[in-house]
C-alpha cells in the first residue's frame, strides 16, 4: 500500500469525527479530496450552487446536532457560499467550511481564480468578518492539526461557522505518517454556573413580583428545556421566546406568552415592560425581538432587574445593563437555578389569574387566526394555507422557512404541537435558506416529514434545491406561498411610500407574473401540484405525504401583512426621525 495523500487522511479523520454527510460543488482545487471522500463512508450531497451546499449542511446541522461540512472551490466557488455560511454563523450554528485554494507555490503569481486584488491568495479575507476563525494552510503537514482545530471551535463555546483554505497541491502530498490518529476531537466542557450565583439568581426569582424568563434559540429541549419547565411551573413564572425558540415550550404551555417586540402581541409586551426581574437565557436581544430596544415598546431596565446567562461572554450587556451577567452553559444553568429555587421555595405558587389570562388570549390568537384560515377566498389568504398545514400535517412535522409571512406569520400565529420543530433564518433573515436548508434537514431526519414553508421569492433564489432533493430521494414538499411578490417588503414600502415599486413580479405588459413552480419541479424530477381553488390545497397535502416524494406545491396567494403590534425602527427612519 502506497502512502497515503493529505486527502485520504483528512477523510480518515472527517470520518472519525462521525462525518456523515459533505455538501458541496466540485472544481479543479478539490478533486483531490472529492476522489478520497468518494472511496470513504462519507456521503457526498452534489449542489448546483455553494449557497444551496451551505444552505443544506446549516439545515443538517440543525436537525442533527452534529457540525455541518461544506465543500467549495476557490475563488468564485468560495464566494457563492458566502451568504449561506454567513447564515449558520449568525445562527450560531455549527459548520466548517473547506475551501480549496490556488497551488501554494504560485502564490502572488496570481494564478487561475486567484482572489490577489488587494493581497495575494487573500479569499480567507473574505470570510473573516463572520467565521469564528479561518485558517489558511501553509503545509501539508499542518492540515490535520487545522482540521480538529476548525471542528473544535465550530462546535465549542457559542458555536459558528469557520473556515478552512486549502491550497490544492497539499491535497496531494503524502501525508505524514502519524497524521491519522495525532489529532482525536475532544468533546467540549462548557462552563457551569456556580452554585452561589444560582443562589443569588433564585432569591431574585422568588422575591420578584412580576418575575419574566426570556428564552432564546441556544436552550435545547432535553434535560434544560426539563429544568425550565420544572422552574417556571413551580413559581408560577411567564415565558417569552426568542424568533429562534419558537417551539422549544409547546405553543399551548399555560404560561407562554410568545414573542415579544415587533410580532409580540400586545399582551406580551405589556408583561416585559411591567416585569420586575427578567431571567434571559441563551438570547441575544435581537432588535425586532426588543421593538429595536426602544423601552416604550418591550423592555425597561431599569426599573427591571435584569439576570442574562450566556455561553457568549461578548452578549451578556450588550444592548442592557445587567444586575447578574453570568458566562455559562444554559442546559447546566437552569438545572442548578431550579434546584436552588426549590430548595430556597419547596411550596408551589400559584399567581392569580396569570394562567387564564395567558391561556385566554393565546387561545384568541389561535383561534382568530384558523378563523380567518376559513376563507375560501382565491388566491388563499396566507392563514388558510397555515390552516390547512395545521390539520394535515403529521405532528411532528418539520417546517423549514425563508422569510416574509412563512417566517413571521408561522413564528406568530402557527400553533407548533409539542413533537413538531420550526426552524429558520434568524440572524441573518436570509432569503432563499428554506429550499436547500429543508434538504439537509431531510437527511438528517429521514423519517420525518420535512416541509420548505417558503415564497416565491425564497424559491426562485434557491432553485437548485430541487435538483439536490431528487438526487438525494429527500421526500420535502416544497410549499410555495405565491404572491408573485417580495411581499412583506412591497407592503412595508407601500405603507411608507404609498406605493411599491420594484419588490412585485410583472411580465412585459405589467401585470403579475410567476413561474410555474409546479411545472419546474417536474421537470427536475419531483411531483409537481398547482393549487387551483381553496379546497385543492387540503388534498394536494394528502397526495404529497403518501407518496413520500420530493414535490412542489404552488399556491396562489394574497398579498397581506403580517400583524405588528410592537415597534421597529425603520418605520421612524422613513419617517425622518433617526434616534
Amino acid at each position: 500500500m502506497g502512502t497515503r495523500t493529505a486527502a485520504e487522511a483528512m477523510v480518515d479523520q472527517l470520518e472519525s469525527y462521525g462525518v456523515e454527510y459533505v455538501f458541496g460543488t466540485c472544481g479543479h482545487t478539490n478533486i483531490a479530496l472529492l476522489d478520497a471522500i468518494g472511496r470513504s463512508s462519507i456521503t457526498f450531497v452534489i449542489a448546483r450552487h455553494e449557497q444551496a451546499a451551505a444552505h443544506a449542511a446549516d439545515g443538517y446541522a440543525r436537525a442533527s446536532g452534529r457540525t455541518g461540512v461544506v465543500l467549495m472551490h476557490v475563488g468564485p466557488g468560495l464566494t457563492n457560499g458566502v451568504t449561506g455560511v454567513l447564515t449558520a454563523a449568525l445562527d450560531s450554528v455549527p459548520l466548517v467550511a473547506i475551501a480549496g485554494d490556488i497551488p501554494s507555490y504560485y502564490r502572488g503569481r496570481h494564478p487561475h481564480q486567484e482572489v490577489n486584488l488587494h493581497a495575494d491568495a487573500d479569499q480567507a479575507a473574505i470570510y473573516r468578518p463572520f467565521v469564528k476563525r479561518a485558517w489558511q494552510v501553509h503545509r501539508a503537514a499542518d492540515l490535520a492539526r487545522f482540521t480538529e482545530r476548525a471542528f473544535w471551535t465550530a462546535a465549542s463555546g457559542r458555536p459558528g461557522a469557520v473556515l478552512l483554505s486549502v491550497p490544492m497541491d497539499h491535497f496531494s502530498r503524502p501525508a505524514p505518517a502519524d497524521s491519522g490518529n495525532t489529532f482525536p476531537l475532544a468533546v467540549p466542557h462548557r462552563p457551569a454556573l456556580s452554585a452561589d450565583i444560582a443562589d443569588r439568581i433564585a432569591d431574585l426569582l422568588i422575591a420578584a413580583e412580576k418575575p419574566l424568563v426570556y428564552i432564546g434559540g441556544g436552550l435545547r429541549r432535553g434535560p434544560g428545556l426539563d429544568a425550565l419547565r420544572s422552574m417556571i411551573e413551580h413559581l408560577d413564572i411567564p415565558v417569552v421566546h426568542s424568533l429562534m425558540a419558537k417551539g422549544t415550550l409547546p405553543d399551548d404551555h399555560p404560561l407562554l406568552l410568545g414573542m415579544p417586540g415587533f410580532w409580540g402581541l400586545k399582551m406580551t409586551n405589556e408583561y416585559t415592560r411591567e416585569a420586575d426581574v427578567v431571567l434571559a437565557l441563551a438570547t441575544r436581544f435581537a432588535e425586532t425581538d426588543a421593538s429595536s430596544w426602544d423601552d416604550r415598546y418591550t423592555w425597561q431596565f431599569p426599573p427591571g432587574r435584569l439576570i442574562q446567562i450566556d455561553i457568549d461572554p461578548a452578549e451578556i450587556g450588550r444592548n442592557y445593563p445587567v444586575e447578574i451577567g453570568a458566562v455559562a452553559d444554559v442546559t447546566h444553568a437552569v438545572q442548578t437555578i431550579d434546584t436552588a429555587v426549590r430548595a430556597r421555595s419547596p411550596q408551589p405558587r400559584r399567581r392569580d389569574g396569570l394562567r387564564e389570562t395567558i391561556t385566554t388570549t393565546r387561545r384568541t390568537l389561535f383561534t382568530d387566526s384558523r378563523e380567518r384560515g376559513t376563507s375560501d377566498n382565491f388566491p388563499l389568504r396566507p392563514e388558510r394555507i397555515l390552516t390547512d398545514l395545521r390539520a394535515i400535517l403529521p405532528a411532528d412535522a418539520v417546517l423549514v422557512t425563508d422569510v416574509g409571512w412563512n417566517k413571521n406569520g408561522v413564528a406568530q400565529c402557527y400553533e407548533l404541537p409539542e413533537q413538531g420543530r420550526f426552524i429558520t433564518p434568524g440572524g441573518a433573515s436570509t432569503m432563499g435558506f428554506g429550499p436547500a436548508a429543508a434538504v439537509g434537514v431531510q437527511l438528517a431526519e429521514p423519517e420525518r416529514t420535512v416541509v420548505a414553508l417558503i415564497g416565491d421569492g425564497g424559491m426562485s433564489a434557491q432553485l437548485p434545491a430541487l435538483p439536490m432533493a431528487v438526487e438525494q430521494g429527500a421526500p420535502v414538499i416544497f410549499v410555495v406561498m405565491n404572491n408573485r411578490s417580495h411581499g412583506t417588503i412591497s407592503d412595508l414600502q407601500s405603507a411608507n411610500f404609498g406605493q411599491s415599486f420594484g419588490c412585485d413580479f410583472t411580465g412585459p405588459d405589467g401585470t403579475p407574473y410567476s413561474p410555474d413552480f409546479a411545472a419546474l419541479g417536474r421537470a427536475c424530477g419531483a411531483d409537481g401540484y398547482a393549487v387551483n381553488s381553496a379546497d385543492d390545497l387540503g388534498q394536494t397535502l394528502r397526495t404529497a405525504l403518501a407518496a413520500r416524494r420530493p414535490a412542489v406545491i404552488d399556491v396562489p396567494m394574497v398579498n397581506e401583512p403580517v400583524p405588528t403590534p410592537g415597534h421597529w425602527n425603520i418605520k421612524d427612519i422613513y419617517q425622518g426621525i433617526f434616534d
